[in-house]
């Protein structure tokens, strides 16, 4: 098992691959009452058109990724939840845009939830039956978020930026995708992205990481997994021509809301690994700069009532994809989309990007970064993303303190383009007179 010392966090990482290709990674943290683990596929809900390398490519329903993690708890004879609760753990999982994982949290019993997490995701269990009744469950959840005017903001925007991705489709899927799913359709899934090669193992707390991985490699060592291939996604080309300039639609809400998003093009993005991890850092403390709560511009639209408390914005940096949102509750959201658009296009002249700002911002970001590192799911779930090669999560605070204010600039240079903007308006319902 391999040994990584992380001086600077006074953290120890354990890692290891096992013969199935499972990668797994455990970090001891003594005195912690509570152990974590995480299992967790390189699949998502982006992921419909897939294959093997040198194999024909399939395309199944929108959806499905999220459909296999919900059926995924249900076996023959009986509910998974109903198991971890017996053992005094609690189980959780979700669906994001590339990936699926499966979680449990404990004080004691490791070993059994343990045993238990990667037993019931590596069993799957689907019948023309079973899938038939997920369809009206999932079908209500989706009917719900349909009426969420934040979901439909955020999609907007997405279907805006993405129009041909599958980015700009609920994870979920539509209630007219998720009726097309058969069990058939689920095992296909299943097999091809569930194999271990393609899944990540990380367990956080007061364990012994000897002990541990024993457990694992006995519980992988008597199951027996098809040969490891390589899997081929394919997505379609998009353009900046692509992107929808504007839409609207109303919903019953008292205010308009508005979003401006900008979406990142792949081409532009270093790289090597270590640069992409500056670029998505830089990113994060220009926009910081720019429009946080503290700067000129943020105080100067909030007293003028351009923006109000609800005012927020996220950069999103994934497998494939990376865009930035920034939305409000506002009265005047032609004012709202014009005014950030014009601060991020002029931010190489803006006064609030200063080295001054930059340092205190960077001191911000590790001071987070370090009280972080208390919440054992937020180092499970950051660390599995897995996005940058061999660095980790663990490696930012030294990255973090050698980034410069240039690399911020060149950042925004790659990012931010005219022709990548785009608004979405919610607004209210007209009444009829």
């Amino acid at each position: 098992m391999n040994k990584k010392r992380y001086e600077q966090i006074n953290e120890t990482l354990y890692e290891e691959v096992l013969a199935n290709g499972l990668k797994v990674y455990i970090l001891p943290k003594k005195d912690f009452h509570k152990t974590y683990g995480l299992f967790s596929t390189n699949y998502g809900s982006i992921d419909n058109v897939f294959g093997y390398k040198g194999e024909s490519l399939k395309t199944v329903p929108d959806g499905i990724a999220h459909f296999l993690e919900h059926k995924l708890f249900e076996k023959e004879d009986g509910d998974i939840f109903q198991k971890f609760g017996e053992q005094g753990a609690s189980a959780n999982a979700f669906t994001s845009f590339t990936r699926t994982s499966y979680l449990f949290s404990a004080t004691d019993q490791v070993k059994e939830n343990l045993l238990t997490l990667l037993d019931f995701v590596q069993e799957p269990y689907f019948t023309p039956e079973t899938v038939e009744k997920e369809k009206g469950i999932i079908g209500q959840e989706i009917q719900m978020y349909q009426d969420d005017p934040v979901w439909r903001q955020f999609f907007g925007i997405l279907n805006n930026l993405y129009p041909k991705h599958p980015l700009h489709i609920d994870i979920a899927g539509t209630v007219e995708s998720i009726d097309q799913i058969t069990a058939d359709d689920l095992y296909t899934c299943y097999e091809t992205f569930y194999h271990p090669s393609n899944m990540t193992l990380f367990i956080v707390g007061d364990v012994n990481p000897e002990e541990v991985l024993e457990w694992i490699q006995v519980n992988q060592a008597g199951k027996k997994f098809s040969e490891t291939k390589e899997i081929i996604r394919e997505f379609p080309v998009e353009t900046a021509a692509e992107i929808i300039p504007f839409s609207a639609i109303q919903m019953p809400v008292n205010r308009p809301k508005a979003v401006l998003g900008i979406r990142g093009f792949q081409e532009q993005l270093p790289s090597n690994a270590k640069d992409q991890l500056i670029f998505r850092t830089g990113i994060n403390l220009l926009l910081e700069m720019l429009l946080g709560n503290t700067s000129h511009n943020y105080l100067q639209l909030y007293q003028s009532g351009v923006i109000d408390d609800t005012f927020g914005f996220e950069f999103s940096f994934d497998r494939g994809f990376h865009f930035a949102d920034f939305s409000t509750d506002t009265n005047e959201p032609d004012r709202f989309t014009e005014s950030i658009q014009k601060i991020l296009l002029n931010f190489r002249d803006d006064s609030e990007v200063n080295e001054k700002n930059f340092t205190l911002l960077k001191k911000k970001m590790l001071g987070k970064y370090f009280q972080s590192l208390n919440s054992l799911e937020y180092i499970a779930n950051q660390f599995t993303q897995d996005l940058f090669g061999d660095y980790t999560l663990f490696d930012l605070p030294q990255l973090i303190q050698e980034m410069t204010l240039a690399d911020c600039l060149i950042a925004g240079e790659q990012f931010i383009q005219n022709k990548a903007f785009s608004r979405f308006y919610l607004e209210p319902l007209k009444k009829e007179v």
